[in-house]
C-alpha cells in the first residue's frame, strides 16, 4: 500500500508564489514518473508538470517558465514551486506517481487526495 501526502496549498495572490509538495510512503521499491495535475472548475484534469526518473521535465505551455517542478529521490517526494501565479491556476492540484512495489518492476499509478490552490485577484 502507497500513501501521497500533499501539502502547500492554499491562498495566495496574483504575482505570489507557492510551493506545493508531495510525499510518497509505503511499499516503494522505485519511483518512475511523478507529476502534478490540476482540475480547474469546469474544466477536465490536466497535467502540470511532470518529471521522469532521469530528471527530464515537461510543462504545460501556461505555467511554462513560471512554475517549476523537481523531485528528493531519497524522500520519494515532488515538489511544484509556482511562481507569478495567475488568478488562471486556481484549482484542485493532484500529486501523481508511477512506481513499482519490487524488482519486478511492474508499475501501478497512483493519486493523491488533491489540495486547493486558490489565486487572488
Amino acid at each position: 500500500q502507497v500513501q501521497l501526502v500533499e501539502s502547500g496549498g492554499g491562498l495566495v495572490q496574483a504575482g505570489g508564489s507557492l510551493r506545493l509538495s508531495c510525499a510518497a510512503s509505503g511499499t516503494i521499491f522505485s519511483v518512475n514518473l511523478m507529476a502534478w495535475y490540476r482540475q480547474i472548475p469546469g474544466k477536465q484534469r490536466e497535467l502540470v508538470a511532470s518529471v521522469s526518473s532521469g530528471g527530464n521535465t515537461n510543462y504545460a505551455g501556461s505555467v511554462e517558465g513560471r512554475f517549476t517542478i523537481s523531485r528528493d529521490d531519497a524522500k520519494n517526494t515532488v515538489f511544484l514551486q509556482m511562481n507569478s501565479v495567475k488568478s488562471e491556476d486556481t484549482g484542485v492540484y493532484y500529486c501523481y506517481v508511477i512506481l513499482s512495489y519490487d524488482k519486478s518492476l511492474r508499475t501501478y499509478q497512483w493519486w493523491g487526495q488533491g489540495t486547493q490552490v486558490t489565486v487572488s485577484s
